[in-house]
């Protein structure tokens, strides 16, 4: 049994580093989770991954930070023994290994890697977390690719942790859900768990759509699945980003470092006193 957390220290935690992640893309689906739904998935995710080596495949809502972080400040006890980042987007990537920096948060690393391309050849993470571009004009094919290279992170062993649309009243999320769970299913890996409808966003056209965690986990002997990583097929790609969205950025660059928590001098002007007048 888990200690109760002190949701006031989780929640400022939190918003130390949501004050400091990149704004979303939303051509790459970027979307992020609401803060307080954010508190409830790092202690979820914390738990789930206690003492194990995890791999984040993308992580646009900073929740590897916000694990790290509520760990570092002693509002949670328990958490991973190494994190690490694979996102696409440069400004991500920076933004976790600045704020590691800052914080000194020896075991949150990040790395510039696009899922489209083969996995880096790594030591063997023992769970993966990935929150996706959801599929909805794809069936779920984009999810697959996100899903497939967490297997690749874990050898094909271990557990992972994928976040996805769940909504009653839409008939794409079903789709989507069935699909990936019969991708999983391929590759060797069940569902052993669903936490259903647990988290809202910042998603002006559909502010009710919520997502859920599907738990995942290989079957016993399942590395023998496991082959050297290979690119994603071009008929993999088709709505990658969404309906006629497929893609053709490689990498998202930073071009300059932000201050932390400082509005970037080309959002706003000053009108001096004596120009008021």
């Amino acid at each position: 049994m888990r200690e109760q957390v002190d949701l006031h220290k989780a929640i400022n935690a939190v918003s130390d580093v949501v004050q400091n992640r990149p704004r979303p893309l939303r051509v790459f689906d970027q979307i992020h989770m609401k803060t307080a739904d954010m508190v409830v998935q790092s202690e979820i995710v914390a738990d789930w991954a206690d003492g194990k080596r995890l791999a984040f495949i993308g992580d646009g809502d900073a929740v590897s930070v916000c694990v790290a972080y509520l760990r570092a400040r002693e509002v949670l006890s328990f958490g991973p023994s190494k994190i690490t980042v694979f996102d696409f987007d440069e400004r991500t990537v920076n933004a976790v290994k600045r704020f590691a920096d800052k914080e000194r948060l020896e075991h949150l690393d990040a790395e510039l890697y696009n899922c489209l391309d083969a996995f880096p050849d790594r030591n063997k993470y023992d769970c993966f977390y990935t929150n996706p571009p959801w599929g909805a004009s794809n069936n779920g094919e984009s999810v697959n690719v996100f899903m497939e290279r967490g297997f690749d992170a874990v050898h094909y062993e271990g557990d992972g942790m994928v976040v996805i649309a769940d909504d009653d009243e839409l008939a794409w999320p079903k789709r989507v859900l069935a699909n990936v769970q019969a991708f999983g299913s391929q590759r060797g890996f069940y569902v052993s768990r669903m936490q259903r409808k647990l988290h809202e966003y910042h998603l002006d056209d559909a502010p009710d759509l919520r997502s859920c965690n599907l738990f995942v986990s290989a079957l016993p002997g399942n590395s023998a699945k496991r082959s050297p990583s290979i690119a994603a097929s071009q008929e993999r790609l088709t709505n990658f980003y969404g309906n006629s969205k497929d893609p053709k950025v490689k990498y998202v660059k930073e071009r300059k470092r932000p201050d932390y928590g400082m509005a970037p001098d080309d959002e706003y002007e000053l009108v001096m006193l004596e120009d008021g007048k």
